[in-house]
């Protein structure tokens, strides 16, 4: 079966440009608002989601976060003629997986999409318990010892990634490649600092540092 992807844009031209062009490899549904998108969103739950920043009702930034909040578990690309990496940064913040820049060639689009499909594989598990922990990564909620916790979407993506990889060594590079992406800064105390919250959220016991090659997720 074709992965399914919904493209949710406002400009025709572009809108119809993108449809004929993914329609050969994947199941493609189209919206040129934001309301539209969110109802098609939940209602086809694509695995992918191509959403332009700015559209005529609802910003990207404000469907990306509606979408998250309904636990619509799509992998998101945002699409956007503005190249400042604060835009970039607060993107992947609210749970976007990739940003790329118009114009763009759809040649660089199939390649984002699909490597941003295959790191979504990566992170199969929806969901992680223990007796201290509970997370569900499709709704984006957190609790130990049933106190919500209050993690970045960026921080349950990372999470995600650990417990979907539970006892391996991941490195700081790894987790740049299959968390961020097309890094924004690609730089490994980006992911330190990540772990260091996460660390003071979840308990210091379920992540340990494994000198001179990463960190390893265990209860």
């Amino acid at each position: 079966m074709k992965p399914k992807i919904l493209i949710i844009e406002d400009e025709p031209a572009i809108l119809l440009a993108l449809k004929d062009e993914l329609s050969q490899t994947y199941y493609t549904l189209t919206a040129s608002t934001g309301t539209d998108g969110l109802e098609l969103a939940h209602k086809e739950e694509p695995q992918l989601i191509l959403l332009d920043l700015i559209l005529p009702d609802i910003d990207g930034f404000s469907i990306c976060q509606q979408l998250k909040e309904k636990g619509i578990d799509a992998a998101i690309i945002m699409l956007t003629a503005r190249d400042q990496v604060v835009d970039k940064v607060k993107g992947l913040e609210l749970g976007a997986d990739d940003y790329i820049t118009k114009p763009f060639s759809l040649q660089e689009l199939r390649a984002r999409i699909k490597a941003v499909l295959r790191r979504k594989a990566l992170m199969p598990v929806e969901e992680y318990k223990d007796d201290v922990l509970e997370i569900n990564f499709k709704r984006y909620i957190a609790k130990r010892k049933n106190k919500i916790l209050k993690l970045s979407y960026l921080e349950f993506k990372v999470l995600r990634f650990f417990v979907s990889r539970k006892e391996h060594i991941i490195s700081r590079k790894e987790l740049l490649e299959h968390v961020w992406g097309y890094q924004v800064v690609p730089s490994t105390r980006t992911v330190d600092a990540h772990i260091v919250s996460l660390r003071k959220k979840i308990g210091k016991k379920y992540i340990t540092t494994i000198h001179g090659k990463g960190y390893k997720f265990g209860a």
